[in-house]
């Protein structure tokens, strides 16, 4: 049987010699798919005492925390969801302790929380509370306290609540079955060292005691605070064998070679629509609901392939996250599947590559409405941190009446699944020819600003009819081949495109990713509004800007010239 993810947890809390508790924790351990999705996550705040408020503070900053941090798309990176979140928490105290008419009586509070994702612990800090982790009879804090020190007292540093900005410390560590991390209050640490802490734990029969027992040590070293521990140890880790991994993916057997007019699990097929080395494609009817759709099949050349297979899994699985009406839509099946398979909306168009074909001289207006589209679809990819990688015209459909549809999540990228453990090699497709951005083909990790390289290769391509560095970009193997690529300037080949607008496709194709456009709304908005200082930065040799211009004066000075010695000459 796979293993999954598995923690005991130890957890205490309470107010100590003090009146009030202002501390507070709490862990979720969630079922599946967010156990795989997500991870598990602990968390501990101390609210400061110095603010009546402090125990909302805390309450409200660790409720939030860990129910909004499952609420976050599963694309998301561990460290981008609890951030956002973070950030979120954060502002509501700040402004909701700004907004109190009651002196003093801000929410202020301390966090640091931990998140076991795979085989992987994400923590993240604000104050003094700690993390410690324990291995073997070795205690290792992972966090920094955030403390001044004024006049033989401390003051906390940073905090959540106590300005509009926040900078919190992040850290990621491997963790191994019977790692023990320990998660304390200043109640706590202020009064009792960590080898006591290390000799609690070790020397204790059963670990849901620890906890308490750190604590009511801690109370009887003198501790005058609130008092909070949890201890938290891994007990299994989700480390599938090859063989598991490979039995999971193979669950649902491929499908035969479809025919017009066969049943495949309530879906009628029309006639194939396109078909590859890779996967086939068909028009089809639901029986149910008599709705047009499309049925994408894998190819049985990959049948014993599990990286194949689990790519085209998560093919399903992109399109079922994403809601925008320029990306095709994915529908999930409302009969079981007895294969392999998925279903997308029926787009009535063509590709982008076909309407090129017919267009070869589109008007300026219509490429920047086609790339405006394009970029809202594309944009719904970074919004949950997934990068396409393969845009291109062949994977761009676009219907009778204009509207662009983005059709093909077959080499997307996405950030929260990479951090997931698997026994079974990703594959990381590095897109097509002419549309691949530079530091894919020399080994680099890609960006948002790569599939800016690809969308704006696509607008030059279709205002020219050719490709920004012609064929040399093929050859690009190294970093000096690579600041070796010559631009072409668009206007070179079509002289109605401006020179501002040349510009802002010479900076989105530039073979250095940090030049690039950061996000698509500054390349948008500059393919539409002249950017002069973009112009100023970057201004070309007449020769470049205006042939025609060039060679039309250059003749006019040869006349002239010619004309002087001519005069010359005969007086």
């Amino acid at each position: 049987m796979t293993a999954k993810l598995g923690i005991s947890i130890s957890q205490h809390s309470e107010q100590g010699v003090k009146e009030e508790n202002q501390d507070c924790c709490g862990a979720v351990n969630p079922k599946e798919p967010q156990l795989t999705n997500k991870g598990i996550a602990v968390a501990i705040a101390d609210g400061v005492s110095s603010c009546i408020s402090g125990r909302e503070a805390a309450e409200s900053c660790i409720t939030s925390f860990l129910s909004d941090y499952y609420s976050t798309p599963d694309s998301w990176t561990t460290k981008t969801s609890a951030h956002k979140i973070l950030m979120a928490i954060n502002s509501w105290l700040y402004h909701r302790g700004q907004q109190s008419e009651e002196s003093g009586r801000g929410l202020i509070t301390t966090l640091s929380a931990l998140i076991v994702k795979s085989t992987t612990a994400h923590i993240f800090h604000v104050g003094d509370s700690r993390v410690y982790r324990l291995q073997g009879k070795t205690l290792e804090q992972l966090t920094s306290d955030h403390r001044r020190f004024v006049a033989n007292k401390h003051y906390l540093s940073r905090a959540v609540g106590v300005d509009t900005h926040l900078d919190i410390d992040y850290y990621s560590t491997s963790v191994e079955i019977g790692d023990i991390f320990v998660l304390t209050t200043d109640g706590v640490h202020d009064f009792i060292d960590d080898h006591h802490i290390a000799h609690l734990i070790t020397d204790s029969q059963d670990l849901s005691d620890s906890a308490k027992t750190i604590a009511q040590f801690a109370l009887a070293n003198g501790s005058h605070d609130n008092i909070t521990c949890q201890v938290l140890r891994v007990e299994s880790l989700p480390l599938q064998s090859t063989n598991e991994a490979v039995e999971a993916l193979t669950k649902l057997p491929f499908p035969p070679d479809l025919e017009p007019g066969m049943i495949l699990d309530g879906y009628r097929i029309e006639r194939e629509i396109h078909a590859s080395k890779r996967t086939q494609v068909y028009k089809a009817v639901d029986t149910d609901s008599a709705k047009t759709v499309v049925i994408k099949t894998p190819s049985v050349n990959y049948e014993d392939d599990p990286t194949y297979i689990e790519g085209f899994i998560r093919e399903e699985w992109v399109g079922q996250r994403i809601h925008n009406s320029r990306v095709l839509k994915v529908i999930r099946p409302a009969r079981p599947r007895q294969f392999l398979y998925y279903v997308t909306e029926y787009i009535d168009g063509q590709t982008l590559r076909q309407w090129m074909d017919l267009h070869s001289q589109p008007d300026i207006k219509d490429v920047r409405l086609i790339i405006e589209q394009i970029a809202t679809g594309l944009r719904a990819f970074h919004r949950l941190q997934m990068l396409h990688q393969d845009l291109k015209p062949e994977n761009i459909m676009i219907d009778a009446h204009g509207k662009i549809t983005i059709i093909d999540f077959g080499s997307t990228k996405i950030a929260g699944i990479a951090e997931i453990s698997s026994p079974i090699e990703r594959l990381n497709l590095l897109g097509t020819k002419n549309y691949t951005a530079p530091e894919y083909l020399l080994g680099q990790p890609g960006s948002n600003r790569s599939d800016i390289f690809s969308l704006a290769t696509i607008a030059y391509e279709l205002l020219t009819g050719k490709f920004p560095y012609g064929t040399a970009l093929d050859k690009t193997t190294s970093l000096k081949s690579a600041s070796n690529l010559k631009y072409y300037p668009s206007n070179q080949y079509n002289p109605m495109i401006p020179l501002w607008m040349d510009r802002c496709l010479q900076k989105a194709v530039d073979p250095d990713p940090q030049s690039r456009y950061e996000v698509l709304s500054e390349f948008i908005y500059d393919l539409s509004h002249p950017n002069h200082a973009l112009s100023k930065e970057a201004k070309a040799p007449i020769l470049e800007r205006s042939p025609l211009a060039f060679w039309r004066g250059l003749a006019i000075v040869m006349v002239a010239i010619n004309g002087f010695l001519v005069y010359r000459l005969l007086s």
